[in-house]
C-alpha cells in the first residue's frame, strides 16, 4: 500500500567503482545539454552526456513539444551557434518535403521528432562527446565548495562519475538541489504552470482544414469551435483555445492543447498522476476534432508524450537573478552570454485564470548573463536552461528550447575553458568566453566586425501560433 507517510530505512554503504573520469560531465539531455556537450567537445574537453531515456531531446522529443519557439526577434535570429545548426540539420535531414515547406523559416518551425533523434545523436558524437543513456544521477558527493563526484544509476548498477566541471542541464535543477544550490518552486502560492500532454496524429487533411479556418476566420487556435465543445460538455473548461498545431506534412500534424493543472515535475507522483490525465485528455482531444474540426474527421493517433510537457519547476539561487525589469528596459550586461527575445509566456495555473503575455518591439532583445548560471555556493557546477536565476516572469520567457541552446553552448565552452585551467566557472574569463562564443556563431547583439553570415527571416506566414509552448 502507497502511503505519503514514509518511515526511514538506514542503507548500508557502499564502494562504488569509479565508472568515467571526464573533464565534463553534464547530465540532462535536453537542448542545453545537448548544446553544451557538443560546445564543451569541440573545444577540447573530454566530455559525457548523462540522460535518464534513450534519446536526446528533452520536451521536444520526449514531450512531443510540436514546433521550436522562434529563433528570431521578427527582424533577425538572435539564436545562432549550435542551436541554429541543429534546426538547418534536422530540416536537411527530414526529406525534400519538409525541406521546402521549411528551409527558409527560423520561427516555430514544426519538429520531425524520429528525424531530430537521430540528428541529435550524430551532432553529440561527431562532436567527440560521449554519451551515456538510460542513466540516473541520484546523488552528488561534495567537498567543500566543489562537487567531488556523482553517484549515477543504471542496468550496469551503481557507480561514481568524477569530473573537474559539472553541468546541470536536467531542466529541474535536479542537480543542483542534490548539491544542496537555494532555489525557488513557481509562484508566490508555490502555483506551477500547468503541463501539456502533447500528441501526434495522422490522417489529416490539411487543405480541408485551412478552407474551414478561412471560412470562420478563427485562426488556427480554434476558439470559437472549442468554445463551442466546451458549452456542449465535449470538452472540458479551461483554455479556450489550441496552443498550436504544427503541420509535419500535409497529413500529419503534432498538438499542443490543453492543460493539465497541479503539476510538479520535481515529483514522480505527480509526473504519474499527469501521464494518465494527459492520455485520457487526449482521447477527449481526439474525438472532439473528429467531430468538430473539417479535416480532422479521419484522424488516428500515433505518439503521445513520453511524459507529459513542464514548463516550470525549480529556478535556483545565482550569482545575479534576471528579473523583469532586465526584460522590459531590453538590458544589456557586461557578462552576456546570450540574447533572448521571446514573449513572457505563464501559463494559467487553473481553468479559470488567465495567460500572461508580455511582448518585446519586433527587432529588440535582453542580455542573459553568465552570472545567472552560477549557482550559490558551488564553484564547478553550472546550471543551463530554464532552471537558471532569474523572477517567475523571466522563467515564463527564456524557458524555450532555443534559448537553452544558448544558455548550453555558454555552459560547454566555459566547462571547456575552465578545465584547461583547473579552475572553478567563476574564475573564467567572461570577455575571452565571450569572444570565443561569437567566433563559434553565437550573437550576442550588434558589435563591431560581426557578421550576419547572410542570414535572414523568411517571410510569410507562420501557422504555428504564438501563445503556444
Amino acid at each position: 500500500m502507497l502511503s505519503n507517510q514514509q518511515s526511514t530505512v538506514t542503507v548500508p554503504s557502499q564502494q562504488l567503482p569509479v565508472s568515467y573520469t571526464p573533464d565534463v560531465v553534464v547530465v540532462g539531455g535536453g537542448p542545453s545539454g545537448i548544446a553544451a556537450a557538443i560546445a564543451a567537445a569541440r573545444n577540447g574537453a573530454d566530455t559525457l552526456l548523462i540522460e535518464q531515456r534513450g534519446y536526446l531531446g528533452g520536451m521536444g522529443t520526449a514531450a512531443l513539444v510540436p514546433a521550436f519557439c522562434p529563433y528570431t526577434d521578427g527582424e533577425k535570429p538572435v539564436i545562432r551557434g549550435i542551436g541554429l545548426e541543429l534546426l538547418d540539420k534536422m530540416k536537411q535531414a527530414a526529406g525534400a518535403d519538409f525541406l521546402s515547406r521549411y528551409k527558409e523559416r527560423l520561427d516555430w518551425v514544426p519538429i520531425d521528432v524520429e528525424t531530430l533523434k537521430r540528428v541529435y545523436d550524430d551532432a553529440v558524437l561527431e562532436s567527440g562527446a560521449k554519451l551515456l543513456f538510460h542513466t540516473f544521477a541520484d546523488q552528488v558527493l561534495l567537498d567543500g565548495d566543489r562537487i567531488q563526484g556523482l553517484v549515477i544509476s543504471n542496468k550496469t548498477g551503481r557507480s561514481v562519475v568524477q569530473a573537474k566541471l559539472y553541468i546541470d542541464a536536467t531542466g529541474d535543477a535536479d542537480l543542483a538541489a542534490l548539491a544542496g544550490v537555494p532555489f525557488l518552486l513557481g509562484g508566490d502560492q508555490g502555483e506551477l504552470q500547468p503541463g501539456t500532454m502533447c500528441y501526434v496524429v495522422t490522417g489529416a487533411d490539411k487543405s480541408r482544414f485551412n478552407q474551414f479556418i478561412k471560412e470562420t476566420g478563427q485562426g488556427g487556435q480554434l476558439e470559437k469551435t472549442i468554445v463551442e465543445a466546451q458549452q456542449n460538455g465535449d470538452l472540458p473548461d479551461g483554455r479556450k483555445r489550441v496552443s498550436g498545431i504544427a503541420w509535419i506534412s500535409d497529413s500529419v500534424a503534432g498538438f499542443n492543447f490543453g492543460h493539465i493543472f497541479g503539476i510538479d515535475g520535481s515529483k514522480a507522483e505527480d509526473l504519474t498522476r499527469a501521464a494518465v490525465e494527459g492520455r485520457r485528455l487526449i482521447d477527449t482531444q481526439i474525438r472532439f476534432l473528429r467531430k468538430y474540426v473539417p479535416g480532422f474527421e479521419n484522424v488516428f493517433l500515433v505518439h503521445s508524450g513520453d511524459q507529459i510537457g513542464i514548463r516550470e519547476t525549480r529556478r535556483i539561487a545565482g550569482d545575479y537573478t534576471l528579473v523583469v525589469d532586465d526584460f522590459l528596459s531590453m538590458r544589456t550586461f557586461e557578462d552576456d552570454i546570450a540574447r533572448n527575445s521571446y514573449f513572457i509566456d505563464i501559463h494559467l495555473a487553473n481553468a479559470s485564470s488567465t495567460m500572461t503575455i508580455k511582448h518585446l518591439p519586433k527587432g529588440q532583445s535582453h542580455g542573459v548573463p553568465y552570472r545567472c548560471m552560477l549557482p550559490l555556493g558551488k564553484s564547478n557546477l553550472i546550471v543551463a536552461g530554464r532552471s537558471v536565476s532569474s523572477d517567475r516572469p523571466v522563467q515564463g520567457s527564456l524557458r524555450v528550447m532555443p534559448n537553452c541552446f544558448a544558455m548550453g553552448q555558454a555552459a560547454g565552452t566555459a566547462a571547456a575553458m575552465a578545465g584547461v585551467s583547473g579552475a572553478g566557472f567563476r574564475d573564467v574569463p567572461v570577455k575571452e568566453l565571450q569572444r570565443k562564443l561569437v567566433e563559434q556563431g553565437a550573437w550576442l547583439g550588434e558589435q563591431p566586425g560581426q557578421a550576419d553570415n547572410g542570414i535572414t527571416v523568411a517571410a510569410g506566414h507562420v501557422t504555428y501560433e504564438e501563445e503556444n509552448a
